[in-house]
């Protein structure tokens, strides 16, 4: 009997010792993490997991008003939310949804499940704010590395994706801006990384691809530099570019 007690006691203390131990860390809300989740499965599954530790929340973001709710509660001023969202194939719907989300709130980093295979549609999930990519059957616990991580202020990013940065850079640097053209003819850094594009002929829609631009914006860059060098087509523009010490 004397035993049981002794148990009983024991067990109520350390009850009463973790109640101290949350409500202290939610007083201080340290380094806490916010993770609103968009896939039900994936929330329910996460909840499960935070349940075991005082640093992370899984709140949902199936429609506008559960979005706002959630950006209205109060965060402790280092608590940092992190949305977790699949990639749907839909870039432009994805990237709405990323603006969406973080109108309201405070500093709000993004996790996208599904790394995007090309290069033009990472440029622009990275653009938007996407910290970290995660392979889209990712498990609960690997979601949950990573949301850690970005909460760190790591990048996360598979080989693949990073390979595709790493080319893109290496294809940034291939035309270097020149001071000269800059000077005599007001030519900017991107209409200069332009002509050598012109000298092999590719098209509006192959330059555009290629630094992951529109059509438009390429078609807006080319009228802009034909006024400044005075040139009638794209080959005009390269031999004024020459003439003025441009190597394309």
């Amino acid at each position: 009997m004397a035993a049981t007690a002794k148990r009983a006691t024991n067990c109520l203390d350390g009850l009463q010792t973790s109640v101290r131990s949350k409500e202290s860390a939610a007083s201080q809300g340290t380094g806490s993490v916010r993770l609103r989740v968009a896939s039900p499965k994936l929330r329910e599954k996460l909840s499960a997991l935070a349940a075991e530790t005082l640093e992370f929340e899984v709140v949902g973001t199936e429609n506008a008003t559960e979005s706002k709710r959630s950006a209205g509660r109060t965060l402790h001023s280092n608590t940092i939310e992190v949305l977790v969202m699949n990639a749907s194939g839909a870039v432009q719907e994805d990237l709405q949804k990323i603006r969406e989300a973080k109108t309201g709130t405070g500093e709000l980093k993004t996790l996208l499940l599904g790394a995007p295979q090309n290069e033009a549609d990472l440029l622009r999930y990275l653009r938007a704010g996407v910290s970290g990519l995660v392979a889209a059957e990712a498990t609960a616990e690997e979601v949950l590395a990573a949301a850690q991580a970005v909460k760190n202020g790591q990048a996360i990013c598979p080989g693949t994706q990073c390979a595709m940065l790493f080319r893109y850079i290496e294809k940034e640097g291939e035309a270097f801006p020149s001071a000269a053209l800059h000077r005599d003819l007001g030519l900017t850094r991107r209409e200069q990384q332009l002509i050598p594009f012109l000298t092999r002929g590719l098209t509006n829609k192959e330059i555009a691809n290629h630094f992951s631009l529109s059509e438009q914006t390429v078609k807006n860059h080319l009228y802009r530099m034909k006024r400044k060098v005075g040139a009638n087509g794209r080959l005009e523009i390269v031999d004024v570019c020459r003439q003025h010490g441009f190597s394309a």
